[in-house]
């Protein structure tokens, strides 16, 4: 045979390889089981960054704004948010059944990043105008409660449609595993920046000294994220789904207790080293919380392999009304709490500026940003999976699928403890470093909410996940099961 026949051979060779493996990729994506791009992944988790911007300043700050820059009680304010949380109760099944019912030229779910990002934006810039500062407190309490309100319900509005897109882009544990893992990685730097860039950005436009000590302390939890995430296709298989989230807690818990120890028997200024250790572990901890979007596909794919209908942005509406309502219960309980304990949030001196401008200019600046990346989000999503129902979902067939859905009930549960357990400390953060300089009192109400209540939440979680039925082995079945029925419809 000639070198030039030999090399023509060897090239048919490789055409026909190349052709099966063509095949054998457009058959898996034909029946749902997509393989996704980085740039796929990175332009998905453009969009928990971009909403977390604005969602961890709300978490962690909000409540610090309204006492300090605005003075209104903490007895007002913790009724506010409790009010507005239980007003989304109501508002977020509206927005998935609206959503699961209709279709839009832009994409069922992505064309939500445009319709809401606009007005979202522009109401994250209203939360703190610099004006308010100056009005009578009844004018305050009127003009918190409508900016505040407004801005929850357009977060809805985005928040729901973007969670339902994970589902609609592949079937593939691994892949929604790693998708997962890059929304995460992307929402804890949009947690990192707020938490360490509202304390620099305000004392920077405030034009007074930066408390580096404090900035690291609200944002160092978040450094095991970027570390944990992008590992957790490795570290399930070493120890599986359940033994990480039981490793991750057990190391969580035990920085709380480190935490409380040190604040409780020590100078918490002298030991700064060890402080930054024990609130990485706690980190470690509550990164279960990112963990769990994970299980929502899962939850959303039992529903289809029970009824037929793949109800994803109505599951996301129910999961968000759980992950809000322990965000809600954290905002509600902390202010009150606190004020009942002893501690004047209005008075006492955190290590925040009270400069109402400073605010006004680092929100605008995190608002603007964040729509920026909504964009990217939108550009770089690629809906593949169907979802719409075959006929309108009722809220009667919403309750229904909630009763009926054992799993669906155990995330959501978990979803309220976890977070319930990443935000009630959130706030007292930002006192927790300059704990000398408060009464026994007080002190007693920051470790409590810093260190006690977060680890016996912790525990609870370790109890939930326990009970969660859908093993990788059983979602695989389901899945194999759904796209044979398919294929027999089809």
């Amino acid at each position: 045979m000639s070198t030039f026949a030999y090399y023509n051979e060897k090239q048919l060779e490789n055409n026909i390889k190349k052709q099966i493996k063509l095949q054998m990729t457009n058959t898996i994506q034909q029946n749902g089981f997509s393989k996704l791009s980085w740039l796929e992944r990175i332009g998905y988790g453009s969009g928990d960054l971009a909403q977390n911007l604005i969602f961890q300043t709300v978490a962690c700050y909000l409540m610090l704004y309204l006492t300090t820059v605005l003075k209104i009680s903490p007895a007002f304010v913790s009724g506010l948010i409790l009010s507005v949380r239980l007003l989304d109760c109501f508002w977020s099944p509206v927005v998935g059944r609206y959503i699961d019912n209709h279709n839009s030229k832009l994409g069922k779910y992505r064309a939500y990043l445009l319709y809401g990002g606009i007005p979202l934006t522009v109401a994250a810039c209203l939360l703190m105008l610099p004006q308010a500062a100056t009005w009578s407190m009844s004018m305050k309490i009127v003009y918190a409660t409508v900016s505040y309100t407004v801005l929850s319900m357009i977060y809805s509005v985005v928040n729901i449609p973007y969670g339902s897109i994970m589902a609609s882009m592949t079937r593939d544990n691994d892949e929604v595993l790693k998708l997962t893992s890059t929304r995460m990685v992307c929402a804890n730097i949009g947690q990192i920046v707020v938490q360490a860039g509202i304390p620099i950005g305000l004392a920077m436009v405030a034009h007074t000294a930066i408390d580096w000590n404090q900035a690291v302390f609200m944002a160092i939890g978040t450094i095991p994220a970027f570390v944990i995430l992008p590992s957790l296709p490795m570290l399930k298989s070493w120890v599986g789904k359940k033994g990480l989230y039981y490793l991750l807690l057990s190391i969580g818990i035990v920085g709380f207790a480190t935490l409380f120890i040190i604040g409780k028997f020590f100078n918490v200024e002298n030991c700064t080293t060890l402080v930054q250790i024990a609130k990485i572990m706690t980190g470690v901890g509550l990164i279960v919380g990112s963990l769990m979007w994970a299980l929502v596909p899962e939850v959303i794919t039992e529903a289809e392999y029970r009824t037929g209908n793949r109800p994803a942005a109505t599951i996301n509406a129910l999961t968000g009304v759980a992950f809000k309502a322990g965000f809600s219960i954290a905002g509600w309980i902390t202010p009150l709490v606190m004020s009942m304990i002893g501690f004047d949030l209005v008075n006492e001196e955190s290590a925040l500026s009270t400069d109402p401008m400073a605010w006004f200019v680092v929100v605008c600046t995190f608002a603007i940003v964040g729509f920026v990346l909504l964009l990217m989000c939108f550009a770089g999503c690629k809906e593949r999976i169907a979802t719409t129902p075959e006929k309108p979902v009722t809220y009667g067939e919403m309750f229904a699928e909630f009763k009926a859905n054992k799993c669906l009930q155990l995330v959501l549960s978990i979803f309220v403890v976890v977070f319930l357990a990443s935000f009630i400390s959130a706030p007292v953060n930002a006192y927790y470093t300059k704990l000398a300089n408060y009464s026994e009192i007080a002190q007693n109400a920051i470790l409590i909410f810093t260190c006690i209540i977060p680890a016996v939440l912790l525990i609870f979680v370790g109890t939930l996940i326990y009970k969660y039925p859908l093993t990788d082995e059983k979602l695989d079945e389901i899945n194999k099961e759904i796209e044979a029925r398919h294929k027999n419809n089809a």
